[in-house]
């Protein structure tokens, strides 16, 4: 199971602080995350990618856009807007 935690505008299109889901890729992530959540992908999402302006965390260490990054039971992914940290 991986967590995923949304900031910023992240937070408010889906209309929740964070969601448990299964996915081996940050691509399927996001794909299963657009499909939950159709604001946040319109805003957020570009098919599997994050669009321009988004970033994502995995487990506080490392930022990748990489639709390819593999995930691991038990990580932490954070989903936010460049501009969320200020």
């Amino acid at each position: 199971m991986i967590r995923v935690e949304f900031y910023g505008i992240a937070r408010a299109r889906a209309g929740v602080a964070q969601v448990d889901i299964e996915a081996a890729t940050l691509g399927a992530a996001v794909n299963l995350l657009g499909q939950k959540f159709p604001d946040l992908a319109s805003e957020c999402f570009q098919g599997q990618q994050l669009r321009s302006g988004y970033l994502a965390n995995i487990n506080g260490q490392q930022f990748t856009t990489d639709a390819s990054h593999q995930l691991l039971d038990g990580d932490n992914l954070l989903i936010l807007s460049a501009d969320a940290g200020g």
